[in-house]
């Protein structure tokens, strides 16, 4: 009889990453979100002592398509979340859903130790699993 390990962040994350400029217009973001069937970008960490940024469709809605803002006159800076929760591709999955639902977060950024994006794992992803 073996015995299965408990699935950890990154055996179930998503590691294409698609990642976006700050400085980046939100018609661009919305462009490349459009051709690779996304919901969320990475945002680029200006250098090694930056954080990671994100920008998801609901930030883009919210802040810029509802209010009636031009996605050609603002940058992704802008209306992006930063920092974001970032989470290591070895934790247990059952304790990055913890993380995530304490805190109402449908995503979070996995990194390596050096803080660079490896990964995005979703609620869905760490609940549904493999």
């Amino acid at each position: 009889m073996s015995v299965k390990s408990e699935p950890r962040v990154g055996d179930v994350m998503v590691t294409e990453i698609i990642s976006i400029n700050g400085l980046a217009t939100v018609s661009d973001a919305m462009e490349l979100m459009r051709r690779h069937n996304v919901n969320s970008l990475v945002v680029d960490r200006r250098d090694a002592g930056d954080e990671v940024g994100l920008v998801l469709v609901s930030d883009i809605a919210r802040q810029v398509i509802a209010p009636g803002r031009s996605p050609e006159r603002v940058n992704v800076y802008e209306i992006m979340s930063k920092p974001v929760w970032t989470v290591p591709p070895d934790m247990l999955a059952r304790y990055a859903v913890r993380l995530l639902a304490r805190f109402q977060l449908s995503r979070a950024v996995v990194v390596d130790q050096d803080r660079n994006p490896v990964g995005i794992v979703t609620l869905s992803d760490l609940t549904l699993g493999e």
